[in-house]
């Protein structure tokens, strides 16, 4: 891997793997454009394939891969073979030149890596910044606008090849293929096959990602309302179809909620449990004297009106109750904690203590913020009726949760949940989502497989009111 760049080079046998799903390629696209061609390894794979192209064009920043690229080709190469040093975002698509015409197929294997992370390496591959997902302001604090470079090249390719009707066929992170797919439908760019193809990215590039082959092909006519999701690289059948929820309209829980009276109905406000990033200091357990202590050993005597229950997901799937508990500094986003000091002096001291563990948080959201924040909090956490369900799991599961000793249940930033006004809409509102409708429609939108298959995006999709 070429660091500072972000690259993996595709291995020849994954890339002949690869060409083999796709079939006889220069009979069914004429030309072939890779947009980050690296040594040249998917060139030299169509170069020698059964059915070669009539013309490939690749680009590439890395000028020694270039070099090594072009050597490759050779000169008694008899497909029209034209390898160019650029960058990939300051250029458009729209101007590559061809000597053919036909269908195009989009080809390769682009960087795996962040623009956060490239931008921590000091890395000038970096896209032109631009919000073609119109998130909000916020979304920079919270992580939402940190993207993979592969995500952004996908919907560059997207939108500016969208007239050719190109196949798209690129090595990807799983969830940068999801995203991908769903842009392609939110912008009605008319999707006739799509695929998620897993592979061992442990075998392939020692990498421990969930990564794919995406193939979009962008056809004349009705758009695909599903993808098909399959377990490995040459899987003759899916073993999941990936529903859009865009296409699916309101889901079924909608009506089920609009039938509750308007005062028992929260309005589906998702809302994520909080994050501190210091569980060594910030979560404390009970021992067999009822002592608490934190994930060091060490007792922990701090003012009882900053502690709060707390349940992480698997507390949450499993219906556990949790002995955990958390320390609670704020009561909303950017409070001044100084005031700690005078109305809490135990805790404040104990913070203070373990001071350099909250500086070393490397998180956006702590940044500027007063010492020891915590983000995901306000009125809303400290509602004594929640109805939550774990992020860490494939299968969707609302439950109600209750206050422990007349106390608010604090939730980890692994949970979702709605604040509720009493324990009677909690109810409502569960027995709602758990309808098995409801549940067989969200089961439809998880991504199997995925590091955290629920999330805030995909619970928006329940309600749809407005």
């Amino acid at each position: 891997m070429s660091r500072a760049f972000g690259d993996f080079q595709t291995p020849p046998e994954l890339v002949e793997c690869i060409l083999q799903i796709l079939g006889p390629i220069g009979q069914r696209w004429p030309r072939v454009l890779e947009p980050t061609c690296g040594i040249g390894n998917f060139i030299s794979g169509l170069i020698g394939h059964s059915h070669p192209p009539r013309e490939i064009r690749g680009y590439e920043i890395n000028p020694s891969h270039v070099y090594e690229a072009s050597a490759r080709v050779g000169h008694n190469c008899k497909v029209s073979v034209r390898i160019c040093e650029s960058d990939v975002f300051r250029m458009s698509f729209r101007d590559v030149s061809w000597k053919c015409s036909g269908p195009l197929l989009v080809l390769g294997n682009p960087p795996w890596v962040t623009n956060a992370e490239l931008g921590s390496m000091g890395s000038t591959n970096l896209p032109v910044k631009h919000n073609f997902r119109k998130l909000p302001g916020i979304a920079a604090l919270t992580g939402a606008s940190n993207f993979d470079l592969a995500e952004s090249l996908v919907t560059k390719l997207l939108m500016e090849l969208e007239q050719q009707r190109p196949t798209i066929a690129l090595l990807c992170k799983t969830v940068v293929a999801r995203n991908a797919w769903l842009f392609a439908l939110k912008q009605g760019i008319p999707i006739t096959r799509a695929e998620i193809r897993r592979i061992d990215a442990q075998k392939w590039f020692r990498a421990a990602v969930d990564a794919c082959l995406l193939i979009l092909q962008v056809g004349e006519g009705s758009r695909l309302s599903q993808a098909a999701l399959y377990s490995e690289l040459s899987s003759k059948q899916p073993e999941q179809l990936i529903a859009d929820a865009v296409s699916n309209g309101i889901s079924p829980v909608s009506e089920k909620i609009s039938g509750v009276e308007s005062s028992m109905r929260p309005g589906l406000v998702w809302r994520q449990g909080i994050k501190h990033n210091a569980a060594s200091v910030m979560e404390l357990s009970p021992d067999f004297e009822n002592r608490l202590r934190n994930k060091s050993g060490d007792i922990v005597d701090v003012e009882k009106q900053f502690l709060y229950p707390l349940m992480k997901s698997s507390d949450l799937f499993h219906g556990r109750t949790s002995e955990r508990s958390v320390i609670v500094p704020q009561k909303r986003v950017g409070e001044d904690t100084v005031r700690i000091r005078s109305v809490a002096p135990k805790l404040w001291a104990y913070l203070k203590k373990h001071r350099e563990t909250f500086r070393k948080r490397k998180s956006s959201v702590f940044k500027g913020r007063p010492d020891y924040s915590i983000f995901g909090i306000g009125p809303y956490a400290f509602a004594l009726y929640k109805v939550a369900i774990a992020g860490f799991y494939p299968i969707p599961r609302f439950r109600v949760v209750g206050p422990v000793n007349g106390r608010p249940v604090m939730l980890d930033d692994t949970c979702y949940y709605i604040a509720c006004e009493s324990q009677e809409q909690a109810e409502h509102l569960a027995e709602a989502l758990n309808s098995p409708e409801n549940l067989r429609f969200l089961e439809s939108l998880v991504w199997k497989g995925s590091k955290r298959p629920i999330t805030k995006a995909l619970l928006q999709q329940i309600d749809r009111m407005e």
